[in-house]
């Protein structure tokens, strides 16, 4: 059995059980994704899902949405279309679509041969495989789980297989982060340790970066797992609760730059 598949079940039953027991008013509450409420979140999940599965899009196009502040580039505008279409129904309704599109899902994936796994796809993030895909599908549930959570003041599913999967797809970015986004200098070195992860150190050398196991760093920054969650994708209620020792200036570049979600 694929391992994504089996960490997309994981993430989506655990979205399940925390939306369950949610209020009415709590399905309005504003996220760290502008002009997404909790239910917009769910929305968004079941419209990618649905399509995967083959049933019907909704019959409107993106330039056919009003204007929204939050819709700044045509990713935004097309993922937008399956959201609004669900912004009628209930919290509940949409709960309820979710089971059953998730259910249906995981029975399509469940049958990938290893052959369906390799096939080439174009991604979001570029070229890869299917296999790739759902590694992305498994990131963006957990993230959007992590929306979720903070926006209802229920933190959880921070530790396991598919968070695992989800902070390692995350991983591979940051020593561009480091040495590009944030243009460390020459010779320095970040440490990072997220949650209650090993440290991960990136090394600027030659004006890029690279994982290594030095010590002596030139700051070292503690992120809580959530708050790395939100940090990476970009989101606007990302906790300022990192704690930095060593270049602080450094330090909070690094923290400013680390959004990967366009």
């Amino acid at each position: 059995m694929n391992t994504s598949v089996e960490n997309l079940a994981i993430t989506w039953k655990s979205i399940e059980k925390v939306c369950s027991g949610l209020e009415r008013g709590q399905w309005e509450l504003a996220t760290g994704c502008p002009g997404w409420s909790v239910r917009d979140q769910v929305s968004h999940l079941i419209d990618y899902e649905s399509r995967a599965v083959g049933l019907p899009a909704p019959e409107r196009a993106p330039a056919d949405l009003p204007h929204l502040p939050h819709l700044k580039n045509d990713l935004g505008r097309s993922n937008e279309v399956g959201v609004d279409f669900r912004r009628s129904r209930s919290g509940t309704e949409v709960l309820e679509e979710f089971r059953q599109v998730t259910a249906k899902r995981l029975t399509q994936l469940r049958g990938l041969t290893e052959k369906d796994l390799a096939a080439e796809v174009m991604t979001p993030a570029g070229p890869g495989t299917v296999a790739d895909m759902l590694t992305l599908r498994v990131m963006d549930s957990w993230s959007h789980e992590q929306d979720i959570r903070r926006a209802v003041g229920s933190p959880g599913h921070l530790e396991g297989p598919a968070v695992d999967e989800a902070v390692g797809y995350f991983a591979r970015f940051v020593p561009y982060v480091v040495a590009k986004r944030a243009a460390a200098p020459e010779g320095s070195r970040v440490a990072f340790r997220i949650g209650e992860r090993d440290p991960m150190v990136v090394e600027v050398v030659g004006g890029r970066g690279r994982l290594t196991t030095g010590s002596h760093p030139t700051v070292s920054l503690a992120i809580p797992l959530a708050t790395f969650a939100a940090l990476v994708g970009g989101r606007s209620d990302a906790p300022a609760d990192a704690a930095l020792s060593g270049d602080h200036e450094l330090g909070q570049r690094v923290l400013e730059s680390m959004s990967l979600m366009p």
